[in-house]
């Protein structure tokens, strides 16, 4: 497999500036990909198999130690919605964060914008993504749910929690240049936003202070809404939590004011990079 500097060398006359960005993007991003599957004995089928496996898990011991499917319509595809959709989060977030670092060889041989780094992370996880969507795909085949034409309004929900996902991945990717710590704190965090999330039990159980707070978070706000989409069940969504449709406005907001506020810090921060890595 050629390494992506062989691959991408130096852009040639008759290359645009898009064109050159986009094969740089296509070229790490599918290097990424099929290195980090290459020497498993599945494959890529190791992508499907960890989120169903958390699942597992998780449903055994909340959906029937904790009885939560009890009186829960659908609680199996509830919680693997919220897996599937936090795998990609958490995946594309941990992996992006020491991604500037362990780049910096290819930061140091080629001219290329460097916020491709961080973004082809993400793009890469979206991949996975796309696949972990075959578990979801299957447990609406099994409940027997008939999409409708509101189940369109999932691409621009997805492309909003992409978008946040880029926006908290390119700012743990600049801060992570200079401060490792981060590392560290990063982990700690994931775990804290995991359990916060209403992602194994109901948004309901969150006490009433704490429900605005957790809908502002655009992850929960794009994971309660393709819940109501897909299961139904009456999920709770910004518009009941914030009494009105404009408070989609607080999440889809924030989650534009972080891409906004990263990328405007990596832009900073990009002309040291080189030697910090």
């Amino acid at each position: 497999m050629s390494s992506p500097a062989h691959a991408l060398a130096q852009p040639r006359r008759t290359d645009t500036t898009v064109a050159y960005v986009a094969r740089v993007l296509r070229v790490i991003v599918g290097t990424e990909f099929k290195l980090k599957y290459a020497d498993s004995a599945l494959g890529y089928v190791w992508s499907l198999l960890k989120p169903l496996a958390l699942f597992s898990v998780l449903y055994v011991v909340f959906g029937r130690f904790f009885k939560q499917e009890e009186g829960f319509q659908h609680y199996p595809l509830y919680l693997l919605i919220g897996i599937v959709l936090w795998t990609f989060f958490n995946d594309a977030t941990a992996t992006a964060l020491p991604s500037v670092v362990s780049h910096g060889s290819l930061l140091r041989k080629l001219a290329f914008p460097r916020l491709i780094v961080p973004v082809s992370v993400v793009l890469t996880a979206t991949l996975t993504f796309a696949i972990n969507v075959l578990a979801i795909a299957g447990f609406v085949v099994w409940n027997t749910l008939v999409p409708g034409l509101d189940w369109l309004l999932l691409l621009p929900l997805l492309a909003e929690l992409f978008l946040f996902t880029l926006g908290v991945s390119v700012a743990l990717a600049t801060v992570y240049v200079r401060f490792r710590d981060v590392g560290q704190l990063w982990e700690l965090a994931a775990q804290l936003l995991f359990w916060s999330s209403a992602i194994i039990y109901p948004f309901g159980f969150l006490p009433p202070w704490a429900q605005p707070i957790a809908m502002a978070n655009p992850f929960v706000q794009v994971m309660q809404d393709a819940r109501e989409i897909i299961a139904g069940s009456g999920q709770q969504t910004a518009a009941d939590v914030f009494g009105t449709p404009w408070g989609y406005l607080i999440p889809i907001g924030i989650a534009l004011v972080t891409l906004t506020a990263a990328v405007a810090l990596f832009r900073r921060e990009e002309r040291w990079f080189a030697e910090r890595v």
